[in-house]
């Protein structure tokens, strides 16, 4: 794949990967779903998700509609479950790979909801979410994981991230995403994550 298709950071010009809080590779469609961040906030989390609308149908403008407040509720039933919903996430990997950014990683994206991890609560305020199109136990796409292998990677770069986490790991009980067909183990290893950057259920 070229380096067009693919966001990975050693495909950069001397350009700046972000601008803002904004990555440089990634379609932008901003959500008004976001918050400024406490001022004592640390982003050193990385919440990985999976969303598809209607769950488990791909390749639709639904989930890019929800996170902008443009969802038809009338559309599919299923959307009479979720009215009124205001959410977002700083990143959106379709199945293809395709990239999407909805808030700048300076800002608090409403991802996580109610949330602990690593001895902190409100995971929004310190954290980058991360949403691939799929649902819970079921399996991504090669094109899905290149496309994080590359983005993380690149947060990294600019953010101290010390903890990657599933949405169900902030909040068990709750969240089940991205669930057990998420690859931890060759994700970590294409990242070469030390072991410390895994919830403790994962190592």
């Amino acid at each position: 794949m070229s380096c067009m298709t693919v966001t990975r950071p050693e495909c950069r010009s001397d350009a700046s990967l972000w601008q803002q809080g904004w990555y440089r590779f990634a379609a932008r469609l901003p959500s008004p779903n976001f918050g400024a961040r406490p001022p004592q906030a640390h982003i050193d989390l990385l919440v990985l998700h999976s969303i598809s609308l209607p769950p488990g149908q791909y390749g639709g403008p639904q989930v890019q509609q929800l996170f902008t407040n443009r969802l038809d509720w009338q559309s599919h039933p299923y959307f009479g479950q979720i009215k009124g919903l205001t959410v977002s996430s700083h990143f959106f990997i379709r199945r293809d790979g395709e990239l999407w950014q909805f808030v700048s990683c300076d800002d608090r994206a409403w991802h996580a909801g109610a949330s602990t991890y690593r001895g902190r609560g409100n995971c929004n305020d310190d954290s980058i979410g991360i949403e691939l199109e799929g649902l819970e136990g079921d399996s991504f796409e090669a094109a899905q994981y290149e496309t994080l292998n590359a983005l993380c990677p690149a947060i990294m770069s600019q953010f101290p991230i010390a903890h990657i986490a599933g949405h169900e790991h902030i909040a068990p009980g709750r969240k089940t995403d991205p669930g057990a067909g998420f690859d931890w183990v060759s994700f970590s290893k294409n990242l070469a994550l030390a072991p410390g950057y895994l919830p403790l259920v994962l190592r």
